[in-house]
């Protein structure tokens, strides 16, 4: 394959498509090469509003267009070498790529898929817009890029996201007519990213439109089985192919009479959709010709151009189904089934008759009702919080989860929900993703580190640290031994357990700063 060399290798091929297809623009796109990569930023919402972050943000913060809690950064900064990174206050994303979770217009008590979720870009970003209230079901097909999904949104404090990792023909089975919102950021050629990651663009073969745009098509139409009426669908490239992006959509729109195409604004940077380009998927690629109807509505569909905007290239097109939405299911978790009993066994009685009872071949093991009613011992004692959703009892350990168990079952799921912490020896030991969830006052017991004195690099290095007893903030009656939640300026980190004077440091080995 030829190349041209700028400041990114790129394929003559494609080079030639683009110029074909992009005509005057060519140059300006061409010339896009050289500018400097974009770095972004995006505000959680879910622990900080925007005004109060920029109030206390240690960047210079530039806004993005297209989404109102994303902030360019200067070049050279690292915003993953502050402790308010590791407070999930910010998600590092490429900008272009914070426009489809804003165009799928999420409202909190919503119910969202994000099909093609790793690494948790969208999936935190959605999650922030559900404030806590409906469903997030995050998936990737990718067992190892699940290990990040799940990290991310366990430490930007997501309580009502399901984890899976499965095929968009699995997940139909159990979600049919289930969601209102869905993403699909397709698998695709990634000739927009070319800037971004220049193995991209070594890796890109001519043959790849074809085989992602048969892909997508599949993606797309087994989708549409799982929205309700009156729901929406975002679809999404990061990639110029006509054939992968109004090809695609053109072709759903004539297949599925019970949908309609969303106009795309284009006053916050997107271009048009290019219905002009589908006679050179037709002429190239020998395919039938698309209806007149069908391919004249792409021109609403939406286009990030890297020559127009501060970002690489996406392509954004918003479908509706036609109809009036339902949110009423009979196996869906609306409400609290997790009422803690108001008069719990003490944890001393429970663990004698859990380790009392014995069969002949040895010791008993708890039943699953047994082990939750230990979790609510520990709630009641130590947190502030009203828990929605399921207890569920996974692989040993405890999860609050936002679906019924009847959903889940036979399909690959990595985290059921919100990950609250597993049973050592009789007692309830908390996790880490609880800890990063809670708010300031939700746990009984609360330290206060602050950036100036170091204490809180100290802590995420893994540090024991002398703290007096004078600075845990404790609810009225609570002593100050015990489990602490670490916060920075505030905001959650993790855990400590305190005992005269020093604070043993719970943080995770595997989530240190290094």
């Amino acid at each position: 394959m030829e190349w041209l060399t700028m400041a990114v290798q790129l394929p003559i091929t494609f080079l030639q498509r683009m110029r074909e297809l992009l005509g005057d623009e060519y140059e300006a796109f061409l010339s896009s090469y050289d500018n400097p990569r974009y770095i972004g930023i995006r505000v959680n919402t879910l622990k900080i509003d925007v005004e109060s972050f920029r109030a206390i943000s240690p960047f210079n913060l530039r806004p993005i267009p297209w989404c109102p809690t994303g902030f360019y950064v200067e070049e050279g900064v690292k915003p993953g070498k502050h402790p308010y990174y590791h407070a999930g206050l910010y998600y590092i994303q490429e900008p272009s790529a914070m426009a489809p979770a804003e165009a799928l217009d999420v409202n909190p008590g919503d119910r969202v898929l994000d099909l093609c979720a790793a690494p948790g870009g969208k999936s935190t970003q959605i999650a922030a817009k559900l404030q806590g209230q409906g469903v997030l079901v995050t998936n990737d097909i990718s067992g190892d890029r699940t290990k990040a999904l799940a990290k991310n949104l366990e430490l930007y404090g997501v309580r009502n996201a399901v984890v899976l990792n499965e095929t968009p023909e699995r997940i139909a089975k159990s979600f049919p007519h289930f969601f209102n919102k869905i993403v699909i950021d397709a698998p695709c050629s990634g000739e927009g990213m070319f800037r971004k990651d220049e193995d991209m663009a070594r890796l890109w073969e001519n043959d790849w439109t074809t085989k992602y745009s048969e892909m997508q098509r599949d993606i797309l139409k087994t989708v549409a089985t799982m929205l309700m009426q009156g729901g929406r669908i975002v679809y999404s490239t990061c990639t110029f192919a006509p054939e992968e992006n109004e090809a695609i959509i053109a072709d759903f729109l004539e297949e599925h009479d019970d949908f309609e195409l969303i106009p795309l604004p284009h006053n916050t940077g997107f271009s048009p959709g290019r219905p002009d380009w589908l006679s050179h998927v037709t002429e190239t690629k020998g395919e039938r010709d698309f209806s007149a109807d069908k391919a004249a509505q792409t021109i609403g569909c939406g286009r990030l151009w890297p020559h127009h905007i501060d970002g690489e290239g996406h392509f954004l097109a918003v479908l509706e189904r036609i109809g009036e939405a339902h949110l009423g299911d009979e196996l869906y978790v609306a409400e609290s089934n997790n009422s803690i009993p108001a008069k719990p066994e003490r944890p001393s009685k429970q663990k004698d008759r859990l380790r009392g009872s014995r069969r002949d071949n040895g010791v008993k093991e708890p039943d699953e009702r047994e082990l939750l009613a230990i979790w609510d011992h520990f709630a009641q004692e130590q947190l502030r919080v009203d828990f929605l959703g399921e207890k569920v009892l996974f692989g040993g350990h405890i999860y609050q989860s936002p679906v019924s168990k009847e959903r889940l079952q036979g399909l690959k799921t990595v985290r059921p929900g919100w990950y609250v912490g597993t049973i050592k020896n009789g007692r309830f030991a908390p996790g880490h993703p609880l800890a990063t969830a809670l708010r300031s006052g939700e746990a009984v017991r609360t330290l206060r580190l602050t950036l100036e004195n170091g204490e809180a690099v100290r802590y995420l290095k893994g540090e024991t640290l002398e703290i007096p007893a004078s600075r845990i903030y404790c609810h009225e009656n609570v002593a100050p031994k015990g489990y602490v939640l670490i916060t920075v300026d505030g905001y959650s980190l993790g855990w400590g357990k305190w005992l005269d004077g020093i604070l043993k440091n719970e943080y995770p080995a595997g989530w240190r700063w290094t």
